[in-house]
């Protein structure tokens, strides 16, 4: 641990907030398990859980909306009123259950509130940090919440679900309220603008406006715009294609999943899905810079060998091996998450990545709801297993691209990429 990590880490402000972080990051993966699980036990129709699921999904369409919001609210009750939110609402469901009012429709109630709560927290992260931690620390800072979100994901993702087949899922709320009230109090906690080198950044600024939502929202419109002249052209509008399609599949998956594994086993088996696919994704993070010297669009042919496992999966009568081939699916999406982000950052100004990022994580990113919906329909119609067998046609739809597409099957490497290689014109002196 170098000199930096060792004084971060003795920062309390920091402890706290990565406390609270995993904390209610643990709240937010048991009530999404326990809620899709639910609506499944009581209606038994993929069509509700897919519907369920793309309102829990929605934060990927509405986070434009949070920032400006974020920036006029005071941080800390802002941070601590959502988790006291969502203690109250999540609190709701074990209440109705032990009065006989628990039914599919509280749930659909429940949820946009949940989302709605929760929205905040992703801007939240990014305003919040430069108030505990000094800017030399900053790096430091965003990794160690990146790793504790994501791996904390898969783990909650797998124990909500032995949770649910043990105690049930109305258990499982009352828990989820104790992880909300438990991070309220660590934010509260929290005093801003106590780090080193923080007070320039919270001083007021009385010539700069807070933003309004109108502004931040035409400013996004603009980013978009100019993001999409970036971007237009370059070997990036089939590859984005390429991730919208993906995650439509993955919108199907998630939205089937509860189905999926009760037909295998159970809550138990569900959970265990969930957290292969964090499993996955989590690995192939971790080992994809040493793939930055292996040819692009070679690395995006392996999607081919993610469908195959996926299938495998789904065909496999053991459910051991069922959770195991699913994970592996899901490590080449996080190899190819890793690699995405370097390449941006190799082929495109520093003064348009905003805008590039923003372009792309609309256009791939808005299919997740949708799958989700659609998945849930479909599968009432062709039932879950060849719903799901169908889904891993969105990976194998990426290599089978790539195979028919000549520009993109010889990619170079991301360590030798260069603007020209994808398309995207040099920058004008």
């Amino acid at each position: 641990m170098s000199a930096l990590d060792r004084m971060l880490w003795r920062n309390a402000d920091f402890r706290r907030f990565i406390a609270g972080q995993f904390v209610t990051n643990a709240g937010d993966s048991l009530y999404t398990v326990a809620m899709l699980w639910l609506a499944f036990e009581l209606t038994d129709s993929t069509l509700v859980t897919g519907a369920l699921n793309a309102i829990l999904l929605l934060p990927w369409l509405l986070q434009v909306f949070a920032g400006p919001l974020v920036d006029r609210l005071p941080l800390k009750h802002v941070l601590v009123g959502s988790q006291v939110i969502q203690g109250i609402v999540v609190s709701i469901l074990p209440l109705a259950a032990a009065t006989g009012h628990l039914d599919v429709g509280l749930l659909f109630v429940v949820a946009p509130v949940l989302m709605l709560a929760s929205l905040l927290m992703a801007p939240m992260e990014t305003a919040l940090l430069p108030r505990i931690v000094d800017d030399e620390r900053l790096p430091g800072a965003n990794s160690a919440l990146s790793t504790v979100t994501l791996g904390l994901d898969m783990v909650f993702d797998a124990l909500g679900g032995g949770f649910v087949a043990v105690f049930g899922a109305t258990a499982l709320f009352l828990a989820d309220t104790a992880t909300f009230a438990a991070a309220a109090l660590l934010f509260a906690s929290i005093r801003l603008g106590t780090a080193a080198g923080t007070a320039e950044r919270t001083a007021p600024r009385r010539t700069t406006a807070a933003p309004t939502v109108r502004s931040v929202l035409r400013s996004y419109v603009s980013d978009l715009q100019d993001g999409v002249a970036v971007l237009r052209g370059t070997v990036f509008v089939e590859l984005t294609l390429t991730t919208a399609v993906a995650n439509f599949t993955t919108g199907v998956t998630l939205a089937i999943l509860p189905a999926f594994g009760d037909g295998l086993g159970g809550p138990a088996i569900y959970g265990l899905l969930l957290g292969a696919l964090g499993i996955g994704r989590l690995i192939g993070s971790l080992v994809g810079p040493w793939f930055e010297s292996v040819p692009y669009g070679r690395m995006l042919l392996s999607q081919g060998i993610a469908a195959c496992c996926w299938l495998a999966a789904v065909l496999v009568s053991s459910p051991a091996l069922t959770v195991v081939l699913f994970g592996l699916a899901w490590i080449p999406s996080g190899i190819s998450g890793v690699l995405s982000s370097t390449l941006n950052q190799r082929v495109f100004p520093a003064d348009l990545l905003g805008r590039v990022a923003a372009t792309k994580g609309t256009a791939s990113g808005a299919t997740l709801p949708l799958g989700s919906l659609v998945g849930g329909a479909v599968a009432e119609g062709l039932g879950t297993t060849m719903t799901m067998a169908l889904a891993a046609s969105g990976f194998g739809f990426i290599a089978v691209y790539i195979v028919l597409r000549p520009r993109l099957r010889r990619l170079p490497a991301v360590r030798a990429a260069t603007p020209a290689d994808f398309g995207v014109e040099a920058e004008k002196e």
